[in-house]
């Protein structure tokens, strides 16, 4: 799952969608790995500039996709570095191995936008991180690196996960262990047909001096990406002891069918291992309401195999990092700002962004506004009471108004001429946000709400003191987002408390909601009707 690059960089990851006039497109793209998830987009059509990518991943690409050319690519393998010639000066981009699948990488971009690292999906090891240019790695936990990355987008898929996952080696030994304790199993049968497991059919293989059984009719996409990264271990042969076996949907539905087939013909019943840790850090949606306590407590082993109420025996094998590697990884690697890239904004979760991820970091001057295609012009500007110092920038309407620890930036809408746009208010104090608000998913953003999106062209005061702010009547914005009927055709000439700027904003907000087939929330009851209303109870007590 990947999101959208910030619009004030020139390339974009793992993100691919339709050309379209009134999308701003990114110059360069590339992809870190061949899970679908992250090349939803690619195709013929589509491609207007060439994808930077591993010649593994390029590889499975075309096999998976062979409508598509090579020319399409450049390669760009594990340890190299790309300068990249650009419109806005040329940046270097280097790839690093993800310990993801065959072929994944991580992306680290170095130019006048700062030091930005891509993660795409990864596991964040130890031995991964210290594959990262020395300057960037701290030599011990809480010691800053020497040069502290700007950005990093981090694969945040577990970070909710309090476990402590063992090693991909460690998760390996106990699947050959589970097998050499069950000697007796006719047929062992691998849920291992996602890209990414292939180390575990390699050693299995090595182990016991077998080759595993691929069915080429009911699996053929498998089949093909093992012929492309270990094609000494497939067979076509069906009485191999090992077979590959189908993961989801409906794994356990047609494991109970094999146990069932065997006790009915008084046969020993077939080994099944699952390799993953899906298992073990949510509940999936296979498994039956009638979980015992039992197979609740199970789940928490993770150093030996363990099965379930269906006979599958589980290993924790992880693609992906836990929360205790990722907060490990970001204490070494001390970045200024974390951007998950899966939903929902994950990172905002993560010890270390909550005490070290500030807007008040950034100074007037930094390269994070230039990131979020955001000008500023600094200029001081005389106070009375207040040091106040005027920026001027340029923002896209769906962008939140950035908050900071001491100080707020607050728009003020200078245009007279446009019509239908967001009036931005400033987020509470100490608010925790991330660097767009929320993930937004490249694959589910519609042409429609990318016609919808429209320039503001503020200017934003900088206090270093509270100021008081003219706001909206809370009682107008109530009736204004309860008349949904009017068609709004009403222009911005101040950021002023009038009704037509509340219609203005719920005639957007309702736009936004249909093109998302979602009915349009009822409003809260206003502060000031709350107020009265506690009043009015308070004075009815005192009588």
């Amino acid at each position: 799952m990947a999101i959208e690059m910030p619009r004030g960089l020139p390339f974009a990851v793992d993100t691919f969608g339709p050309y379209t006039s009134t999308k701003r497109r990114k110059r360069h793209h590339f992809l870190t790995h061949a899970h679908k998830d992250h090349t939803v987009g690619i195709s013929p059509s589509n491609i207007v500039f060439p994808i930077y990518s591993t010649s593994l991943t390029i590889s499975l690409l075309l096999q998976r996709q062979p409508q598509l050319d090579e020319s399409f690519f450049v390669r760009i393998e594990i340890g190299l570095s790309l300068i990249v010639d650009d419109l806005d000066g040329e940046f270097k981009v280097t790839a690093f191995d993800a310990n993801h699948c065959p072929g994944a990488v991580m992306f680290l971009f170095e130019g006048s936008f700062g030091n930005i690292l891509h993660t795409g999906d990864c596991r964040l090891t130890h031995d991964c991180l210290q594959s990262l240019p020395e300057k960037y790695v701290g030599k011990r936990l809480g010691e800053a690196p020497k040069c502290c990355l700007d950005y990093i987008f981090l694969d945040c898929t577990f970070g909710k996960s309090s476990h402590r996952f063992p090693s991909k080696h460690s998760a390996i030994i106990q699947i050959i262990n589970c097998i050499w304790n069950h000697p007796d199993a006719p047929v062992v049968y691998l849920a291992c047909d996602m890209l990414g497991q292939e180390d575990v059919l390699l050693e299995v293989s090595k182990t016991f001096g077998s080759k595993i059984y691929v069915d080429k009719a009911t699996n053929f996409e498998c089949f093909k990406s093992l012929m492309v990264i270990v094609p000494e271990v497939v067979t076509e042969d069906p009485s191999s002891r090992f077979h590959i076996f189908r993961g989801f949907p409906k794994l356990y539905e047609r494991a109970s069918a094999k146990l069932a087939e065997a006790r009915s013909k008084l046969q020993s019943e077939p080994l099944i291992i699952r390799p993953s840790a899906q298992w073990y850090v949510c509940d999936d949606e296979d498994y039956s309401e009638s979980g015992s306590q039992i197979q609740k407590q199970r789940k928490v082993r993770f150093s030996e195999a363990v099965k379930d109420e269906f006979g599958i025996w589980h290993v924790c094998y992880s693609m992906h990092s836990s929360r205790e590697e990722l907060e490990s990884a970001m204490q070494l690697l001390s970045p200024k700002w974390v951007v998950s890239t899966v939903p929902s904004c994950r990172a905002m979760e993560l010890n270390y962004v909550k005490r070290n991820c500030f807007i008040s970091r950034f100074s007037p001057d930094d390269p994070f506004w230039k990131l979020l295609d955001i000008d500023m012009e600094v200029s001081p500007v005389a106070a009375v009471d207040t040091q106040t110092v005027t920026l001027s920038c340029c923002l896209m309407s769906e962008e939140l108004t950035l908050d900071s620890v001491n100080s707020k930036l607050v728009p003020v809408i200078e245009s007279s001429s446009m019509k239908k746009q967001l009036l931005s208010l400033s987020p509470e104090k100490n608010l925790p946000i991330s660097l767009f608000g929320r993930a937004r998913l490249s694959s589910q953003e519609s042409d429609h709400q990318l016609h919808e999106r429209k320039v503001i062209h503020t200017q934003c005061v900088y206090t270093k003191t509270s100021l008081e702010l003219e706001k909206p009547n809370p009682k107008e914005v109530v009736e204004s987002l309860q008349d949904d009927t009017k068609e709004e055709t009403v222009s911005f000439s101040s950021c002023s408390s009038s009704k037509e700027s509340c219609k203005d904003l719920s005639g957007d907000l309702r736009k936004l909601y249909r093109s998302m087939n979602a009915p349009v929330p009822r409003p809260l009851p206003s502060l000031m009707d709350l107020m009265n209303a506690r009043k009015r109870s308070r004075n009815h007590l005192s009588f």
